[in-house]
């Protein structure tokens, strides 16, 4: 028998930004999680309150977080236990490092979607005034909703304050009416991805990186030189290497080691932290069991390298 994994909806937004608002009309649409029990937890409480009376939903339990030292994996697991919840929302306080919540979420807790809603004539304060708060809610996140934008913030500032930070996210704006706007302004790379030879400074890694796990196919082909830190697996074969960087995606705890398999026809020993710059072709492999796409790299040449000024590759 399969095991049973709650999905879990977080909506995240700084306070007074449109987050309850937000959240009381996704409950009251009936086609979200038509007949389930809702477990709801409200990390931040501001001028509007719910009104669980108009949702159509089988049950909502709202619980209220008051301190962030609540969100601990046994409190977690209680509340669920005891609503007997088969889906969980949560409206996370602005203030709060998103690793205290991921980093005490329960295993059988599946993230299915994440909405940063924000003010669109305060946004760029907060942006100012907490930056890594912003960026670390922005990277995290599936879609931003800017409300209040109407002749108050100029679009090409909320996109370019989204977009520097995540590329993948979708952007809508809504105005007074309710009418949503879908953001469509398309952002160049910074990198010329037509060039015989795609050349990745150490500023531009993560982007790269994060693009070329999810645009796979856009790379089959291309040649690419970039640094990175090449290591040997035990399990792999005799020429082939994992090369990548650390990665931070929320918090100081979840950094690990990103790699690409990379093959190398030359007998080559890595050292401990070896960093190198690599040119190599890529080449798209897909793997069945979970039918995603994943690229591999064919090493045309390697050189010793000093190591970045950032060894970890922040996605904050």
């Amino acid at each position: 028998m399969a095991e049973r994994t709650i999905p879990v909806y977080m909506f995240l937004g700084f306070l007074e930004a449109g987050k309850t608002t937000f959240v009381q009309k996704t409950l009251d649409d009936e086609r979200f999680a038509a007949g389930d029990n809702i477990l709801l937890l409200v990390c931040e409480e501001g001028v509007e309150e719910y009104d669980l009376s108009k949702s159509g939903n089988a049950k909502i339990t709202m619980k209220v977080i008051e301190d962030v030292s609540e969100l601990t994996k046994k409190n977690l697991n209680k509340m669920v236990r005891d609503s007997g919840a088969d889906c969980v929302v949560i409206e996370y306080n602005g203030m709060w490092s998103l690793g205290d919540l991921v980093m005490n979420m329960p295993e059988d807790w599946n993230i299915f979607q994440v909405v940063l809603v924000a003010d669109a004539t305060t946004f760029l304060q907060y942006n100012t005034s907490f930056r890594p708060l912003v960026t670390e809610k922005i990277n995290f996140t599936d879609l931003v909703v800017f409300n209040r934008y109407e002749g108050n913030a100029a679009i090409e500032d909320l996109h370019k304050t989204v977009r520097s930070v995540n590329r993948r996210v979708t952007i809508y704006y809504e105005a007074d009416s309710g009418e949503m706007k879908l953001d469509d302004i398309v952002d160049p790379m910074p990198f010329d991805m037509n060039a015989s030879n795609i050349v990745i400074s150490d500023e531009h890694y993560g982007l790269w990186f994060s693009d070329i796990m999810e645009n796979t196919k856009n790379y089959d082909g291309k040649k690419v030189t970039v640094k990175m830190m090449i290591t040997r697996q035990p399990r792999f074969p005799k020429g082939t290497f994992a090369v990548g960087r650390y990665i931070m995606n929320c918090c100081a705890e979840d950094i690990q080691f990103a790699w690409i398999a990379g093959t190398y026809n030359k007998d080559f020993k890595p050292r401990p932290e070896h960093w190198v710059t690599i040119t190599a072709g890529i080449k798209v492999a897909h793997d069945n069991a979970y039918n995603i796409d994943y690229p591999t790299m064919e090493i045309y040449e390697l050189k010793d390298a000093e190591p970045p000024a950032e060894k970890v590759v922040s996605m904050i």
